[in-house]
């Protein structure tokens, strides 16, 4: 498993971290401090920024977990990969993203660019 590819895994933990207070201990340890994560829902910067994107998908998706599909596509600095939205491991994803991840000399995040290839029905 490259380093890019378990940034990615714990990236996606992230996402799937119900504790409030863990989440944000783990985005201060994986994303640098000024870190944008950008996709079509959301454009914002830094840990507060990217834990609340999280925490509103958390209240918006409750019981649904985000988990990797396919691998990690990686070289230099740069991880794109695809997530699905599932209401149990394995089951068919109601959303599907494709992300790019871009990383800091220091393995951190500096940027995660998303984009969305299937959304829920309304």
């Amino acid at each position: 498993m490259s380093d890019l590819t378990t940034t990615v895994t714990r990236y996606l933990a992230i996402w799937n971290e119900a504790d409030a207070d863990k989440r944000a201990a783990a985005i201060a340890e994986l994303f640098t401090a000024d870190a944008p994560y950008i996709d079509p829902l959301a454009a914002v910067e830094g840990h507060e920024g990217v834990a609340a994107v999280i925490a509103g998908a958390r209240d918006q998706f409750k019981g649904l977990s985000f988990e990797l599909l396919g691998t990690v596509d990686t070289h230099h600095n740069l991880a794109r990969f695809q997530w699905g939205l599932v209401t149990e491991p394995g089951a068919e994803p109601i959303a599907i993203g494709f992300d790019v991840a871009v990383t800091a000399e220091d393995g951190r995040i500096k940027g995660v660019y998303g984009f969305l290839d299937k959304v829920p029905a309304a």
